[in-house]
């Protein structure tokens, strides 16, 4: 599901040192393992906590499935990442901040980018009384005929 991370070379840690420095995220050394496998050859990436936790498991490293998960959460905090929720039990976390809409293939369950120019939302309703739209996520489901 989640393949073709970076490697965890220097520069992929000094790529995710960046990373994290730009957010102000306290660098520990897992948070840079991690942001290293993220970012580190500079490519987006749509994972999962678990295919982020067997990367970092195949190079070596020790972390918890629960560090990832609260690691990701730490990142999407501070605004390195945004998390989509594809259907209420499956979580993709995503590199690219910028707003697009995403295709989930149904087959292999996977997430990737859709071309953000061939959408358009010509109109939202308002938000409740007290609050703002704080994004919207377009996921379009497809499946390979």
């Amino acid at each position: 599901m989640d393949t073709n991370f970076a490697d965890i070379t220097d520069t992929a840690l000094e790529t995710g040192a960046s990373w994290l420095a730009r957010a102000r995220v306290r660098p520990t050394r897992q948070r840079l393992s991690l942001a290293g496998l993220l970012v580190g050859d500079g490519c987006d990436r749509h994972v999962t906590a678990e295919g982020l936790f067997m990367a970092a498991k195949e190079r070596g490293e020790s972390v918890s499935l629960a560090t990832v998960y609260n690691t990701l959460r730490a990142f999407c905090d501070a605004g390195l990442m945004n998390e989509i929720t594809v259907d209420g039990q499956r979580s993709y976390f995503d590199t690219c901040t910028e707003d697009h809409p995403h295709f989930f293939w149904e087959d292999s369950q996977e997430l990737s980018d859709a071309p953000a120019a061939d959408l358009e939302i010509s109109r939202l309703p308002a938000a409740p009384d007290g609050a703002e739209i704080a994004r919207v996520d377009v996921i379009i489901r497809v499946r390979r005929s």
